[in-house]
């Protein structure tokens, strides 16, 4: 970019134009009270819209971003004073500017400035976009082995992780008399917040068995849900959102309009009023885990195997598809939500119909073959267990097959293709379909047999008898097949 050009700032932002919404508030009236470990495209895009909807009425809530390791994001925003663009892709993009984000730090180069602001009386929060890596976990606790972990126990008061961090920041405010902060993961990992105290109070039992028990008693780790799709940023929205905005935006960020966040109510330390901002505080969120994962990733897989041997390459087009398009419909509103029990603050009926809008929003180029990845690590988790509900409640399980058996024909043409699977299991996955051939129901129970995927379901047998007539009714699994398969199971 050239030197030359103006860039987003404050003094800038007065002269965009009229169209490009902007903070309705002044920025110089807020405080920093939240400390973000990841300010990566998916918190700019999520947590840090919403507080910059809540920050005209409680200003105390601006948000400190610290980067572990990497200083991309403070190079491109600080210059910016913290604002970005915010590109809401949907059939009338529009951009806004986000200010909520009012200091950008580096821990790797400015660790002492990290720490004076998590032991900072007005920050009452700390959030995590860390990705689950990021935790050092080993099962549902920490890994002590992990090098980070290592390196931070020998150096408590000098730490390079995430973990290292939170619990030196509680350590100081322990030493200087002042209150916890509440610590709030935002990772799509299950039950985010207890795994995340329990990695923080074993660290600090290394540490200090008296400072473990002080955050076991007054700190605060509620779970949390989130779900948004965020395509990466490239030179293609830079281009687009410079010639709005009349500026060159360093890194902005794109996204779907649609956006959910749900917090379990457990705060140690005041918390901003979430639900002004669309927030939905619950104390269900393995609830809400659940009905994501069965109404949202369980279609997302189907429309990933069934369209992919159709020979579709994106969600959107799946959705254009009528045939497919109806089966997955179908699926989540006779077979899935039924399953799902009653869920406080959730309307089924609502929520698939936001889904489906989200399904066929054009703007999003979500690859069929990316959802397609790591089946047999997905597919238990957003389907198997609506399946084994099913089974359990006399319901029937003929619909719910047919994404099962889609996945296996999957994985036989990228085996007889010699197209690698991605997957952990891509091997033996490509070794089982290059052995299956000829025998329909020889093909199913060699599948079946793979306990690794398939058990206990593969016990039941009315799951194997049901999925070996989804498999049948696929045929030779041909955009033709497919579809006359989609319209058998329409009619039931």
């Amino acid at each position: 970019m050239d030197g030359d050009q103006l860039h987003l700032s404050e003094a800038t932002l007065p002269g965009l134009p009229a169209e490009i919404a902007r903070p309705a508030y002044d920025r110089r009236r807020t405080r920093i009270g939240i400390v973000h470990f990841g300010p990566g495209a998916f918190h700019r895009a999520h947590q840090a819209v919403y507080l910059d909807d809540l920050l005209a009425d409680e200003p105390d809530w601006a948000i400190c971003g610290v980067s572990l390791h990497s200083a991309g994001v403070r190079a491109a925003l600080r210059p910016q004073d913290g604002l970005y663009t915010l590109a809401l892709l949907g059939e009338r993009p529009a951009l806004r500017v986000i200010g909520s984000l009012r200091e950008l730090l580096c821990a790797r180069d400015e660790p002492a400035a990290v720490l004076a602001r998590l032991a900072d009386p007005g920050v009452r929060l700390v959030t995590l976009t860390i990705t689950e890596k990021g935790y050092c976990l080993a099962g549902d606790g920490l890994d002590f082995g992990h090098p980070e972990i290592v390196h931070d126990l020998a150096s408590p008061e000098a730490p390079d992780g995430a973990i290292g961090y939170l619990v030196a920041g509680l350590r100081l405010r322990r030493q200087r008399g002042l209150a916890p902060y509440t610590v709030l993961s935002c990772d799509n990992l299950a039950d985010n917040g207890g795994r995340l105290r329990r990695a923080v109070l074993q660290y600090a039992e290394r540490i200090d068995a008296d400072l473990a028990r002080w955050i076991a008693a007054e700190a605060a780790f509620p779970r949390s849900m989130v779900d948004s799709i965020t395509p990466a940023t490239d030179d293609a929205l830079r281009e687009r959102v410079a010639s709005r905005l009349g500026c060159v935006d360093a890194w902005p960020i794109q996204r779907e309009p649609y956006a959910q966040w749900v917090i379990e109510d457990r705060f140690c330390n005041g918390r901003p009023a979430f639900e002004r901002a669309g927030v939905t505080m619950s104390d269900d969120i393995a609830g809400h885990d659940r009905a994501k994962l069965r109404l949202l990733n369980g279609p997302h897989s189907a429309l990933a195997y069934l369209g992919s041997l159709m020979g579709i390459e994106t969600v959107a087009e799946a959705m254009r598809e009528p045939a497919l398009a109806g089966f997955v419909e179908r699926l989540m509103r006779q077979d899935v939500a039924p399953g799902l029990g009653t869920l406080q603050d959730f309307d089924p009926e609502a929520y698939i119909d936001a889904i489906l809008a989200r399904f066929r929003n054009p703007a999003i180029g979500h690859r069929l073959s990316q959802i397609a990845w790591d089946g047999s690590q997905k597919l238990p988790v957003r389907l198997f267990g609506t399946i084994a509900d099913a089974l359990a409640a006399g319901r029937p399980i003929e619909r719910l097959c047919l994404p099962v058996a889609a996945w296996m024909h999957y994985v036989r043409r990228q085996a007889r293709d010699g197209v690698a699977l991605v997957d952990p299991l891509g091997d033996a996955l490509a070794a089982l379909g290059r052995a299956t051939g000829g025998d329909a129901r020889a093909e199913v129970e060699a599948f079946l047999a793979f306990d690794t995927v398939f058990a206990p379901l593969s016990g039941d047998a009315r799951f194997a008898s049901a999925l070996r007539d989804a498999y049948r009714s696929l045929g030779d699994a041909g955009p033709d097949a497919v579809r006359g398969a989609l319209a058998v199971a329409g009619r039931g």
